[in-house]
């Protein structure tokens, strides 16, 4: 973890750091099971904590953050210019979403893992699969 990025995460409240540790540590090893995907960037977007698959380019970039304005809630983000979101609604109507840019958790929710971590292989696999699907 680069000094910028670990600064950010030490910056969460006490409460909320082990979640976003935890999906930190989920997404890195999402990564690190699919040899398609390749290593990880770690840096911030928008002041928000992103995983880049600059080495691959196999993905598009996922952010997590916690926001005080939502102090009950922290999330996944992706880019609003994929199809993620809706192809996450249609699999996994049971999570929470934000529009077409986030998977949103509440403070007290236990993370769904395995629908996480598909979540996660997709957004790393992104381009993959849309060079994929053109062919």
């Amino acid at each position: 973890m680069n000094s910028v990025f670990q600064k950010r995460f030490q910056s969460y409240p006490e409460h909320i750091r082990p979640k976003m540790e935890y999906l930190r540590e989920l997404i890195l090893h999402v990564a690190a099971s699919d040899d398609s995907i390749g290593e990880l960037q770690e840096t911030l977007k928008w002041g928000e904590p992103s995983f880049l698959t600059n080495a691959s380019k196999s993905g598009t970039t996922i952010r997590i953050d916690w926001k005080p304005k939502k102090p009950k809630q922290y999330a996944i983000y992706l880019s609003c210019q994929t199809n993620l979101i809706d192809t996450y609604k249609t699999i996994f109507p049971e999570l929470n979403y934000e529009g077409n840019r986030a998977i949103i958790f509440t403070v007290d929710q236990v993370i769904p893992e395995q629908e996480i971590r598909a979540c996660v292989s997709m957004a790393l696999k992104y381009h993959l699969n849309k060079k994929h699907n053109k062919v």
